[in-house]
C-alpha cells in the first residue's frame, strides 16, 4: 500500500506542535487485598513525550494493555494525567476551567472504537448530529444547525435523507461515518482516533482511512490513529511511537520507524505482518517474543523490555535507557539500537 499521508510543511509555523505531551503519567490505584499491605498502582502511562504537528498523523503501536487508549483519553481531556502536561497550542488543558476549557474542548474529538455503541439507539442520526450545536450552541444558530447536519452528512459519504434513521438503520461502516461527522460538527483540529476501524471489515476499512484523509487535506485536521493494525498506521501516519508497558520506545517519522527500526520490540511487532513485505525494501524474519508483556503494577527494573528481549544483556536489568537520538529526530529506547532480525536488501 503506498503511502499517502499529508507531509510536514517546512514553515517555523507548520513545523510548531499543535499538540504536546510533557511527561504524562497515569497511575491507577489498585485497592489493597489485605489491611495494611503496601499500597500499589497500575502504570498505565509512565514518562510519555510526544508531539502532533498541525494537519499531520501521529499513528500510535503497541500490544495491548501498552496505554494506548489510556493516552488517547488523557489526550482528549477526558482524564487528568496524575503527572505531566497535555499542551494544545502552548496552554496546558488541564489547567483550563469553565468557558476556557469547553471552549478548548471543541478543538479535540475522539473517535471511538465501536461505531454502534458510541451512538445513543434511542436518538436519531439528526439528534445525534445536533448534540455537538445544543453543547456549544454559540457555533451555530438555531435556524442553520439542519442545513450544517445535512452538510456533515454529504461530508462524510452518506444521503441527508436519512437523518431521520435510528443507528441500527446502518452498516457498520455507515455507523463509523456518523460517527466521524459527528467528531468534525464543531470544525476540531485534532481528532483522536482510538481503533476507529479496527471494527469494521478490511474493504469498508479502506474506505473509512480515505474518508479521514480526504477530511484532513480538506479540513486541515491533526490525526492521533491509534490502531493494531500496522498497515494502515503506515498508510495514513507521517510519523510513529511505539508504546511498550506505559513508556514510548521508538518514535520518528513512518519511513524511520518501518523501514529502518531501531529497537527491538518495534522489529519483533513488524516481524508479524507480513504483508508489510509487500513492496518494502526491508526483508524481515519472524521475531518471536517470549511470555507475556509484565505487569504494569510491578513492571521490570531497568529496561521494562529486557525480560522478552532476544538481545538482553545482563546490564539491561541495571538501569532504564533513555530515548536516545538516531539523528533527524528518529529516537530509540535501547542500549543496543540497531537491525536485529531485521535484513536489508
Amino acid at each position: 500500500m503506498l503511502h499517502t499521508a499529508t507531509e510536514n510543511e517546512t514553515s517555523p509555523v507548520a513545523n510548531s506542535p499543535i499538540m504536546e505531551l510533557r511527561g504524562i503519567k497515569m497511575h491507577y490505584p489498585v485497592a489493597r487485598p489485605l489491611p495494611f499491605t503496601p499500597k500499589k498502582v497500575v502504570k498505565a502511562l509512565d514518562g510519555i513525550d510526544l508531539e502532533v504537528l498541525p494537519s499531520t498523523t501521529l499513528g500510535i503501536i503497541g500490544e495491548s494493555g501498552c496505554g494506548k487508549s489510556t493516552l488517547a483519553r488523557v489526550l482528549s481531556g477526558l482524564e487528568k494525567p496524575t503527572e505531566g502536561q497535555v499542551l494544545f497550542e502552548g496552554v496546558d488543558i488541564n489547567e483550563l476551567q469553565g468557558a476556557e476549557r469547553a471552549a478548548m474542548r471543541r478543538n479535540i474529538q475522539l473517535i471511538f472504537q465501536d461505531p454502534y455503541a458510541s451512538l445513543d439507539p434511542r436518538m436519531t442520526i439528526e439528534q445525534i448530529l445536533s448534540e455537538p450545536f445544543e453543547i456549544h450552541p454559540d457555533l451555530v444558530p438555531k435556524d442553520q444547525r439542519k442545513a450544517k447536519i445535512a452538510e456533515l452528512m454529504e461530508l462524510v459519504g452518506l444521503s441527508p435523507d436519512h437523518l431521520g434513521r435510528y443507528p441500527h438503520n446502518f452498516s457498520g461502516g455507515q455507523q463509523q461515518r456518523i460517527g466521524i461527522a459527528r467528531g468534525i460538527a464543531l470544525n476540531p483540529k485534532v481528532l483522536i482516533c482510538d481503533e476507529a476501524v479496527s471494527a469494521l471489515d478490511v474493504s469498508v476499512r479502506a474506505q473509512v482511512v480515505n474518508l479521514l484523509q480526504d477530511l484532513q487535506r480538506e479540513l486541515g485536521l491533526s490525526f492521533v490513529f491509534i490502531s493494531h493494525d500496522l498497515q494502515i498506521v503506515r498508510h495514513i501516519s507521517d510519523s510513529v511511537a511505539t508504546m511498550y508497558l506505559g513508556r514510548v520506545v521508538e518514535k520518528g517519522d513512518y519511513a524511520q520507524v518501518y523501514d529502518h527500526s531501531a529497537h527491538p520490540y518495534t522489529q519483533a511487532l513488524l516481524s508479524a505482518a507480513p504483508e508489510l513485505r509487500q513492496g518494502s525494501n526491508t526483508q524481515r524474519e519472524l521475531i518471536m517474543l517470549q511470555g507475556d508483556p509484565p505487569s504494569p503494577i510491578d513492571p521490570p527494573t531497568g529496561c521494562r523490555f529486557h525480560t522478552r528481549c532476544p538481545i538482553a544483556q545482563p546490564s539491561c536489568a541495571d538501569s532504564e535507557p533513555e530515548l536516545d537520538s538516531l539523528g533527524a529526530g528518529h529516537q530509540a529506547r535501547c542500549f543496543f539500537p540497531g537491525p536485529m532480525g531485521l535484513r536489508l536488501n
